[in-house]
């Protein structure tokens, strides 16, 4: 398997993203109740927030590992199974999307604006997603504190 046979399912797939992208700017212009409006601080803050958790939520959390997993190949090794992307092909392009935060994040965040600009019914799930975000910076801050103050401790006891 030479790797220039994945770049036409990566071209393929940013492909799709582009036709997508394109497919909601035309539907939010197009309608005059979604009409593209100037986002505030406040709402690039809180659609960032949201895009940073729907991301992370796909991307690392165990809740969705199932949907993550389809586009893996299960390979048993003695009494375990380990899960190995596929060497190429439309699922390895799956895999690697779902795997990366950053490539990921663009879908993500397209998702999130899209919706949040075509209804403001979706301003209830934007804001949930963007206090879990808050929630978990706040977690991930205080797992920091508390790994330093253990290994600063640590340091003093072997002092």
């Amino acid at each position: 398997m030479r790797i220039t046979d994945q770049y036409f399912w990566n071209i393929l797939f940013s492909a799709l993203f582009l036709a997508f992208l394109s497919t909601g700017i035309i539907i939010l212009e197009g309608n005059p109740e979604t009409a593209l409006h100037d986002i505030t601080p406040f709402e690039f803050i809180i659609l960032s927030l949201a895009t940073f958790r729907l991301t992370r939520l796909m991307v690392y959390d165990k809740i969705t590992a199932f949907f993550r997993e389809q586009f893996y190949d299960a390979k048993t090794l003695k009494s375990s199974v380990v899960l190995e992307k596929p060497k190429t092909g439309p699922r390895r392009t799956l895999a690697d999307l779902m795997s990366c935060p950053w490539c990921f994040g663009m879908w993500a965040g397209a998702t999130v604006v899209f919706f949040y600009e075509l209804t403001p019914y979706a301003y209830y799930p934007v804001l949930m997603l963007a206090i879990a975000s808050l929630g978990t910076l706040m977690q991930l801050a205080a797992n920091m504190v508390g790994w330093k103050a253990e290994q600063l401790k640590k340091d003093v006891e072997t002092l």
